[in-house]
């Protein structure tokens, strides 16, 4: 009896060992799917390039991830793309939403079902993720805003090229007009949205030129933008605008600012990086793992410093071959 009795105990603790086993191998491959909007821009361009570089670094690095990176040409595809991650068995999901409102739904099936959900950028209006990632837009207004003061001695006048008419746009808008309004020998002629399109601010400030005769600065937020508002400024033989002042970092920009532009001499990060830093975000959470030293798990919100790039520090912002 004694020997049936060990034989029995031997036999449960085989199954629970080959149990932990195989839950051991089911869990071995975590899978993390990355879904973002299509490169229709410089920015959407660089989050795309960042995304699959994250992918490629992590894989060199450890065998036991498996990556799906999609871009969408709107949201409907979007929504489609996370259906698709899902009936893969994703561990966890990093989104950057298309439009907001028509992914809502999908996401929150993601996360209701226990997904690791990290949420890049454009915040959903109900919460439905681990954490949320973006950068800061009312940062990047003001630190805007404080350099472009600065640099004019606090008098001048100012056209605003604006992006979508969308939360964040507005954001960094009243954040900027705050900092300006602060400067009683500055004003702001113009504010007009050019949907953060390179041919859509072109349009724009071939208007301003003919529709104000002085300007002496432009903040146009974005650096796709600023290419259009260089080129109008270009085509139209002015000299009278000192200053043109974009958003974001891109390398196109960060390499004039480094070539000592004469027009163009700072620009504000906004990175698409912070996709990449959503993907370790992601696998931190999904693996339960506490984040760098931290005594706790990853935080639930993170918003990244808006950081004025200028002729001082330039040179520590170039990466080579990045798609923005």
């Amino acid at each position: 009896m004694r020997l049936l009795q060990h034989i029995g105990k031997l036999l449960l603790a085989a199954t629970f060992i080959a149990s932990l086993g195989l839950n051991a191998a089911v869990a071995k491959t975590l899978k993390v799917g990355v879904s973002v909007p299509s490169a229709d821009h410089g920015w959407t361009a660089g989050l795309l390039w960042w995304a699959e570089k994250a992918a490629d670094d992590f894989k060199k690095s450890e065998d036991d991830i498996e990556f799906y990176v999609v871009a969408a040409s709107s949201g409907s595809k979007q929504v489609g793309d996370v259906e698709d991650l899902m009936i893969k068995g994703i561990d966890a999901l990093v989104i950057l939403p298309h439009n907001p409102a028509t992914l809502q739904k999908v996401i929150e099936e993601a996360y209701g079902s226990g997904i690791y959900t990290v949420v890049v950028d454009r915040e959903l209006e109900t919460p439905a993720q681990n954490v949320f990632i973006a950068g800061d837009n009312a940062g990047l207004g003001s630190v805007s805003g404080e350099w472009l003061a600065k640099e004019m001695d606090g008098k001048g006048k100012v056209v605003v090229i604006e992006g979508m008419s969308i939360p964040i746009n507005k954001q960094r808008v009243d954040a900027f007009n705050e900092v300006i309004s602060q400067h009683k020998g500055m004003s702001i002629l113009d504010s007009q949205p050019a949907d953060w399109s390179t041919q859509k601010a072109l349009a724009v400030m071939e208007n301003y030129l003919q529709k104000h005769p002085e300007i002496d600065a432009v903040w146009c937020q974005d650096d796709d933008m600023l290419k259009g508002v260089m080129q109008a400024i270009k085509e139209s033989g002015r000299t009278d605008i000192k200053t043109v002042l974009g958003g974001a970092g891109s390398q196109d920009i960060i390499k004039m600012v480094v070539d000592g532009n004469p027009v163009v001499r700072a620009t504000v990060t906004y990175p698409p990086s912070m996709v990449a830093s959503g993907i370790a975000l992601a696998i931190t959470g999904a693996r339960h793992e506490m984040l760098g030293k931290m005594y706790h798990s990853a935080p639930s919100r993170v918003i990244l410093a808006a950081e004025l790039i200028d002729t001082n520090n330039a040179t520590e912002f170039v990466v080579a071959d990045a798609a923005y």
